[in-house]
């Protein structure tokens, strides 16, 4: 539990450092909202799952997303994004011929993320994070691409592909659909 204290900590005033370092290049841009909080139900596929009989296949796990973004301005964005996996499964690790399997149990990953706006509705992502299971935990890389369709008035309907390096580990990749609401 103290880690994840420290790991909201350091998020907090990096996030806090670089908002408002950024915001004061910026300038005077005109934006109806700098905030966003997003909620997505998605799929995360992994090549290295391991089924009951021990023999490895691939496994989709159904999984939950909540997205906070900061908007830097009208490209730029920083998010919090936390997908949280709401089964236990188990994996085949990355390594050197070992086949160690591993046990992962609801794991929840955060991540800091820093987003570009390829156009109106397109972002492109990247960032690094934590995977938390009460068996182990593994930092992560997530790349991320977005589509963002407007519904109305601060409301979007997004479509999100992902994918999750998980060091010395495992990979995932995911589908997902959500809303987006501009606070």
């Amino acid at each position: 539990m103290k880690m994840i204290g420290r790991i909201v900590s350091i998020a907090l005033i990096w996030m806090g450092f670089f908002t408002s370092s950024w915001a004061q290049e910026i300038g005077h841009e005109e934006m109806e909202s700098r905030h966003s909080l997003a909620i997505t139900i998605n799929h995360a596929h992994t090549f290295q799952g391991v089924n009951a009989q021990g023999k490895r296949q691939v496994l989709i796990l159904p999984m939950w997303g909540l997205d906070y973004n900061y908007h830097l301005s009208e490209q730029w964005w920083l998010g919090l994004h936390t997908d949280i996996i709401v089964e236990t499964f188990e994996v085949e690790v990355f390594g050197e011929g070992d086949d160690e399997t591993i046990r992962r149990t609801r794991p929840i990953a955060p991540a800091l993320m820093g987003f570009y706006a390829l156009n109106k509705n397109w972002k492109l992502g990247g960032g690094a994070g934590l995977e938390w299971s009460e068996e182990e935990t593994f930092t992560l890389n997530r790349l991320a691409l977005e589509y963002a369709y407007p519904l109305a008035q601060g409301w979007e309907f997004i479509g999100a592909l992902q994918y999750d390096l998980r060091w010395n580990a495992y990979d995932t990749w995911s589908l997902g659909l959500g809303v987006l609401m501009e606070l």
